[in-house]
């Protein structure tokens, strides 16, 4: 049998089965039976089609009742890498958009490069089974070079994708843009506890941001209040430190001291510069400089 000749119904369970591989590591029938709401025996069927179609792409691990990837998984489905990385941001795990005929009519900015999805995959693979990943990473101040990193989020911080993870090189958290990863292999053995997310302190500490009118370049500041739906003038917004400096600069809000950016693109002023001095990638920040 080939996908030709599966039903839609069934191509939705495939394709979840293959999401579950290729981004997690594993599958169970439970979670198709939970996810789809079918008996024991739809599942199993769909299971044993999957391996019909892709035998080299999972085991049954009798210990831990359940499928694992194979080291020379290649995905059934063709999975797109723009929609796939929205699904992980918004935690949609159906993996089903190869055969979708529905166009909405609704545009989003256009993206200048996106991640390689079989690097996404095993990072995000890792995450989910505690473990270490040996990348190749070029960055702009070292070049390429191989390193060990132990990853706990992914993130869009709205310019591009990154991962946010421990790295064993430089002993502390950081963040690595996936575009500069051309390769990534799982490592055996988990990772360290002080290795983990719960001991990334910029990450768990958040922050808050008081976001006016900028001063100086809104003639109107009523029609600014109202895009973003201010009270008395102001909003506040929380957010985690690590992504700090990424979204004041998404935004462009000015970080000067004295609202001192005179371009029109910046139509908000960071009213409590003072209270986010520890926060992370503020060098990102537009004029942000330490008091």
């Amino acid at each position: 049998m080939d996908l030709e000749n599966v039903s839609y119904a069934q191509k939705q369970r495939l394709a979840y089965i293959d999401f579950k591989l290729m981004f997690t590591g594993s599958v169970t029938r439970n979670e198709i039976i939970q996810r789809f709401e079918c008996g024991t025996a739809a599942a199993s069927r769909d299971l044993a089609l999957y391996k019909q179609l892709a035998p080299k792409n999972l085991t049954y691990n009798t210990t831990e009742k359940q499928y694992l990837l194979e080291s020379n998984f290649k995905p059934l489905f063709n999975h797109d890498a723009r929609k796939t990385l929205v699904k992980l941001a918004n935690e949609i795990s159906d993996g089903f958009d190869a055969i979708s005929d529905t166009k909405f009519p609704v545009e989003a900015p256009s993206s200048l490069n996106v991640p390689d999805l079989m690097i996404v995959a095993r990072i995000s693979q890792a995450i989910f089974q505690n473990k270490a990943v040996n990348i190749i990473y070029t960055s702009l101040s070292s070049g390429s070079e191989a390193r060990d990193i132990v990853p706990h989020s992914i993130v869009d911080n709205g310019l591009r994708w990154h991962v946010r993870a421990y790295c064993r090189k430089s002993e502390e958290f950081r963040d690595f843009v996936l575009t500069r990863i051309t390769k990534a292999s799982i490592k055996s053995g988990l990772s360290k506890e002080y290795e983990h997310k719960e001991h990334d302190k910029e990450w768990n500490t958040f922050i808050s941001l008081e976001l006016v009118p900028h001063p100086r370049n809104i003639e109107h500041p009523t029609a600014i209040a109202l895009d973003y739906g201010m009270v008395d003038g102001s909003m506040t917004i929380k957010t985690r430190a690590a992504l700090t400096g990424y979204l004041l600069r998404r935004w462009n809000v000015d970080c000067s001291n004295n609202a001192e950016l005179g371009s029109s693109e910046y139509q908000l002023y960071l009213n409590n510069k003072h209270l986010i001095s520890g926060a992370g990638n503020l060098t990102l920040a537009p004029g942000f400089q330490d008091l």
